[in-house]
């Protein structure tokens, strides 16, 4: 049970759960639960005006990590200038695959799924489904990339846009 281990985070931190992307540690407090002490984290999602509470001792299992460094968001917008692979697959096969890279938490993985469903004017309309996909992966990426920069989210939306319509132009 080595992925059981507590991670050192502090109220105030930010921080990414995988299902929900960055959030806030509000506190740290005790709860009892079936009989049960637990040491929880408190995580604040103040976007979504939601609060998640994961015991410390499961926070690894969980996939909360810390903010993407700097150069993991310079690698995240370089996936951003690459050519879109949209596999020939079915429609539900890629939005399963498109969602469960969303839900890995991995920067990466979702600046892949933003370039994949990214639409330039001149294509053809997005599905609903590829809407949605596309605009809880370009949320989950500005999100993080305004924590990481310490920016608004509405710099890290263009300076996101500016990657992908310079990216069309160049194709």
């Amino acid at each position: 049970m080595s992925k059981s281990k507590k991670i050192e985070f502090r109220p105030n931190d930010y921080v990414v759960y995988p299902a929900h992307g960055v959030g806030q540690i509000v506190s740290i407090e005790k709860q009892e639960v079936a009989g049960i002490s637990l040491e929880l984290f408190v995580i604040s999602f103040e976007k979504d005006k939601m609060t998640l509470r994961v015991p410390t001792n499961k926070a690894t299992e969980a996939g909360l990590r810390s903010l993407s460094n700097p150069e993991t968001v310079d690698k995240a917008m370089t996936t951003l200038k690459g050519k879109a692979k949209v596999k020939k697959a079915m429609w539900s096969r890629r939005a399963q695959e498109y969602e469960q890279k969303i839900n890995s938490g991995d920067l990466i993985a979702i600046a892949e799924v933003v370039r994949d469903l990214h639409r330039a004017d001149d294509q053809r309309e997005q599905s609903y489904s590829e809407r949605q996909l596309y605009e809880a992966a370009l949320e989950r990426l500005t999100r993080e990339i305004a924590a990481v920069s310490g920016k608004g989210e509405d710099d890290a939306q263009r300076q996101v846009d500016d990657v992908l319509v310079n990216r069309v132009a160049a194709a």
